[in-house]
């Protein structure tokens, strides 16, 4: 078998080469501890959790785009893409509520809506397993209540942007 390197020049690419792949790894992942976000500039929500997102519309909106937009960054970006445009590794959450858009009746799109609002919220609080194996962590005591429907917020924004 023809050797192409000396021993030592092989083993010392090997080693480069590990060591830019882990780097580039670390590096696209970024922080992956959950974030806690500062939501103490929006109507405080309580302890009870809503049904549906209260930011959607009205008081706070404004606001709640703004934390959403960061505490997505911070939380969700490194498995669901840069402003919600998934990368392949998680649902692309710009059409996670798709469907509802797409009922002509009012009344059957808000129950969509809702529905897909208690979705999103209990997916988010406890996470999603699989076979013991983590699909996404839970994020129930990192993020507050006023934390997951800014973000909720938010994405509602990136779903009217497609």
């Amino acid at each position: 078998m023809p050797r192409f390197f000396p021993p030592r020049l092989a083993r010392s690419l090997l080693l480069c080469a590990a060591a830019a792949c882990l780097s580039t790894a670390a590096l696209a992942h970024g922080d992956v501890v959950p974030q806690a976000v500062d939501t103490s500039s929006l109507p405080q929500l309580g302890a009870k959790w809503l049904e549906a997102n209260p930011y959607s519309s009205g008081e706070g909106h404004k606001e709640a785009l703004r934390i959403g937009s960061s505490a997505y960054n911070q939380n969700c970006a490194r498995c669901h893409g840069l402003e919600a445009v998934s990368g392949g590794i998680a649902p692309d959450l710009r059409k996670f509520d798709e469907e509802c858009s797409g009922y002509a009746d009012a009344a059957k799109k808000k129950v969509c809506f809702q529905e897909m609002d208690d979705y999103y919220a209990g997916t988010v609080r406890r996470g999603r397993t699989r076979d013991g194996r983590v699909y996404m962590p839970p994020f129930e005591g990192t993020l507050s209540q006023e934390a997951v429907w800014a973000i909720r917020t938010y994405l509602e924004e990136r779903r009217e942007q497609q």
